[in-house]
């Protein structure tokens, strides 16, 4: 930072404290891209982003910085919180088009109700029924601690490894290397591992609870 950058990337609360101290000065800023920006606009993240972006846009002016915004996900309020940053004639570009609502023909869906207490033999039972002996599953958690408490437990019969947000990176880039290796067969996630994850021929995915 000190000797000069062309390109930062950074999150907006890291950001936020090299501008508070004085170590970052965006004023002359000519590009700003915001990726993920639905969770970047969501509560919590709106304010900072908000403050970041304050000294280099100016209302109404011809030499704001050019504004890229990119998500998977684009409900109605991005767009309106959107318009702060982009000039009125801003261009959308939709490479998903109207089949956000749909999924793949392919995929099967099934609801199981079960006690709390039972989740992790059913899930033990459902993964050897549904994704075979050497098929992969990812199971999504609402809490670390209940990845934690479920990779561990004697129930499920498969090898199964955590990741979540307390994992440290590289102890996190290990664990995908293994599951996509097939070093262990189930993995067990917190949301951190929904979003820009590749990992090819998994033939199960469990949610231990409705999706909100």
């Amino acid at each position: 930072l000190k000797s000069g950058i062309d390109i930062l990337v950074g999150t907006p609360g890291r950001i936020k404290d090299h501008i508070q101290n004085s170590k970052l000065e965006l004023s002359s800023v000519k590009h700003v891209v915001l990726d993920e920006v639905d969770h970047m606009l969501d509560m919590g993240f709106a304010e900072q982003v908000e403050e970041i972006l304050g000294s280099s846009y100016k209302k109404g002016s011809e030499n704001n910085p050019q504004t890229l915004l990119f998500s998977a996900t684009c409900p109605r309020w991005v767009y309106d919180v959107a318009k702060k940053y982009m000039r009125a004639e801003y261009e959308q570009i939709d490479l998903v088009g109207k089949k956000t609502q749909r999924t793949a023909t392919t995929v099967e869906h099934l609801a199981i109700q079960c006690r709390s207490s039972q989740r992790a033999g059913v899930l033990g039972d459902i993964i050897q029924v549904y994704s075979g002996t050497h098929g992969r599953t990812i199971v999504f958690c609402e809490t670390k601690k209940e990845a934690n408490e479920l990779a561990m437990n004697a129930s499920l019969k498969q090898d199964a490894q955590s990741l979540h947000g307390d994992i440290p990176q590289k102890q996190r880039e290990i664990t995908l290397k293994g599951f996509r290796n097939g070093v262990f067969e189930v993995l067990i996630a917190t949301n951190v591992a929904a979003r820009g994850l590749d990992i090819p021929e998994v033939d199960l995915v469990i949610q231990c609870s409705p999706p909100k």
